[in-house]
């Protein structure tokens, strides 16, 4: 880091003599200083109007574009998530929600549902508690599927594009986690009552972020992928009628 600065403090100086060297050959040519000083103090005073172009405009304007490649980008790892893993965890985890059937009837998504509709269920899920019991479905299958996928979700974690997407980190942590505490234990049969709680907490957290990061995903495809949208449509864990063929 030290030796680029040096090569960039060099670099500077050097052309600084190249401008003042240039300016002197001016001056011996045609011995007018008086020219020479109008069009470097008009120079210098425009300096100020390209720094405010460049620097605070353009720069956004790149910056803002550079930021909206990377979200695509981070889109199409969110969506190979819920392809391989999220969609189907979703209906695994709800067998576990004491009132799937409350948050189910919310998340019926629709090809008619205007973007506040998304907004007013988002608020509706941040403000639902779902009431996780470990014991109602089977905690052997759930660690089967998760442990298959585990080397899917590390691949995910190690791509550094994500620090840009907090919610979707938290999600794959949380996921990841509930991966680790199901393939640590041998055996489901007789747990304390202690554990089986700090696996309902487990499952909780993951089950949450995972509602709320599925439906802004639909919401993104809705707005812009309508094929892909359609697919998620007839794929949907909580529409009972729901049917991949289409009819």
């Amino acid at each position: 880091m030290k030796r680029f600065f040096n090569w960039q403090i060099m670099l500077g100086i050097f052309l600084v003599v190249l401008s003042a060297v240039a300016y002197f050959i001016h001056f011996l040519i045609f011995r007018d200083a008086h020219h020479i000083f109008i069009y470097l103090i008009g120079d210098i005073a425009f300096v100020f109007l390209e720094v405010l172009l460049v620097t605070l405009i353009m720069h956004q304007l790149l910056v803002h574009r550079e930021k909206q490649a990377l979200l695509k980008k981070l889109n199409m790892v969110i969506g190979a998530f819920f392809s391989e893993v999220g969609t189907e965890l979703l209906k695994r985890l709800s067998h576990f929600d004491l009132e799937a059937g409350k948050v189910a009837d919310r998340l019926v998504v629709t090809n008619d549902w205007p973007e506040n509709e998304f907004i007013k269920v988002h608020k509706y899920l941040k403000s639902h508690e779902s009431a996780i019991d470990s014991k109602k479905a089977d905690l052997d299958d759930l660690k089967k599927f998760l442990a298959e996928r585990r080397e899917f979700l590390l691949i995910l974690l190690e791509n550094p594009n994500l620090l840009e997407h907090e919610s979707f980190t938290n999600l794959l942590f949380a996921v990841f986690h509930l991966t680790e505490e199901l393939v640590r234990r041998r055996s489901f049969k007789n747990l304390p009552d202690n554990d089986y709680k700090h696996i309902s907490g487990d499952i909780k957290r993951a089950y949450g972020l995972l509602l709320s990061e599925w439906l802004d995903y639909m919401k993104y495809l809705k707005a812009d992928y309508p094929y892909l949208f359609s697919l998620a449509l007839r794929t949907n864990p909580f529409d009972r009628n729901a049917c991949v063929e289409v009819r």
